[in-house]
């Protein structure tokens, strides 16, 4: 018979070794890896014969009908915004973000919603005691819910607690979770993974809405094994900084729905509030011009955010080393637009230091930005302000030519309603209700902010 094989867990990122080493192939994270004591394997080969013919599966024809999952609104429409609709019956939700930045109240919120409107919810947390929540819930007026409360860590405990399945669960946290199945103190990979697996199961096996709360790690991925992403349906990020009052929540995962919508919510001392008007929270009052500011109207899934772009130059005496600091865009994407200006279009920022950030802590990832940070640093530099009253965007190449984005329609139509009267894009764009200035390269974007034609 083969002898048994032990196998060693990265505690960072779940990698699975057969023998111990002090740094993880994977994520080359040091001392790591661990023995998975709960799993001693033993090669099939070893456990089976091969030759034995094994149960058949069934196979269905790919256009077999199939209905559409149930949907559960939690009566928070940003929520369901993000979840593509509300949570889904026998569907397994995994929610992370940093300590402090809402997660327990979001859920909270949405468990006494769903609890008042006559379905059945269980919250167990694993942090808190049940006195701490039913404290939390009074504060944000939610104290007469009938939510079932409770405080665990067990995972066999928590199951047998339910006869009858709820609609909803809520399990806050999974990294606090233990299941005796196998060995192991609560936190580590072996635990989340299995205490993680035998929720989902409850979750397919009894049509209950799972939804698993996880910490994350300080580079702000979800601590615990990669593969419990992998497990659950749906992965939402709830993002934000502590300092500001919005909160964004944003599907990185969804088997349901879409991953390009977001939900934003404000923090208040009655809770978190849904925001209609995203654009509201990150654009200044728009009075008098500033040099180095342009608004540009990104787009989350189907719904634009206006989204005020600042930067600033500072010219330095000859010798020294400029910086180049950004906040809320990609380095690499200022360098790549700063080396445009330049070489296509003669502006110089070799002697300057230069200052970008996106305002209210918004992060871009949108190409479309291109041309507004363009604008901007065009601004800053020649001491020139945008009107107050102009958007801009637009995708700029290498070669200097601004080209078009997705959905200028969208964009444009949120910026007439939020009272813009002129659009900086690239040329051959058509917009009704407010005025266009088309741009072929950025070239002639300088000459035009620069007075030159």
């Amino acid at each position: 018979m083969a002898k048994p094989q032990k196998r060693y867990v990265c505690q960072a990122c779940g990698s699975v070794a057969s023998k111990w080493a002090g740094q993880c192939d994977d994520c080359l994270e040091w001392n790591t890896l661990v023995e998975d004591a709960g799993a001693v394997v033993t090669p099939f080969s070893a456990r089976h014969n091969l030759q034995a013919g094994g149960r058949a599966v069934t196979l269905v024809a790919l256009d077999a009908e199939t209905p559409l999952p149930d949907r559960m609104p939690s009566g928070i429409a940003e929520l369901d915004r993000a979840l593509g609709g509300g949570f889904v019956a026998g569907s397994a939700t995994l929610i992370g973000g940093d300590p402090g930045i809402g997660k327990s109240t979001l859920l909270l919120q949405a468990a006494a919603k769903l609890a008042l409107a006559g379905r059945r919810v269980a919250y167990v947390s694993g942090e808190e005691a049940a006195d701490q929540v039913r404290l939390r819930a009074r504060r944000l007026g939610l104290g007469n819910a009938p939510v079932g409360l409770a405080a665990a860590t067990s995972v066999r405990d928590i199951l047998a607690t339910f006869p009858v399945a709820p609609d909803l669960l809520v399990i806050d946290s999974i990294q606090t979770m233990h299941s005796d199945l196998i060995e192991g103190a609560a936190g580590t990979v072996s635990q989340v993974r299995a205490s993680a697996g035998e929720l989902i199961r409850f979750a397919k096996e009894r049509g209950t809405a799972v939804v698993l709360v996880g910490h994350v790690t300080k580079d702000g991925s979800i601590a615990g094994p990669r593969v419990l992403e992998h497990m659950v349906d749906t992965v939402l990020s709830f993002e934000g900084e502590r300092s500001h009052q919005y909160r964004i929540l944003r599907a990185i995962k969804n088997r349901f729905g879409g991953t390009d919508e977001i939900g934003v919510f404000a923090m208040s001392e009655d809770g978190l509030g849904e925001v209609g008007n995203p654009s509201s929270l990150f654009l200044t009052t728009r009075g008098e011009a500033v040099t180095g500011t342009v608004v540009f109207p990104a787009l989350e899934g189907t719904r634009p955010v206006l989204v005020e772009v600042q930067a600033l130059t500072v010219r330095l005496a000859s010798g020294a080393t400029p910086r180049r600091a950004v906040v809320g865009w990609d380095s690499g994407r200022l360098a790549m637009i700063l080396a445009v200006l330049e070489a296509r279009c003669g502006l110089s920022f070799a002697s300057a230091e230069v200052y970008l950030n996106i305002a209210g802590g918004y992060r871009l990832s949108d190409p479309a930005a291109d041309l507004a940070v363009a604008a901007a640093l065009i601004s800053a530099f020649s001491e020139r302000p945008v009107p107050a009253d102009v958007i801009a965007f637009g995708e700029v190449a290498l070669s200097g030519e601004v080209r078009p984005v997705a959905h200028a329609g969208l964009r444009l139509k949120e910026a007439t309603k939020l009272g813009f009267e002129r659009a900086w894009l690239p040329s051959g764009v058509k917009g009704e209700g407010i005025a266009l200035n088309g741009f072929r390269s950025l070239g002639s974007l300088v000459d035009f902010m620069l007075g030159r034609s």
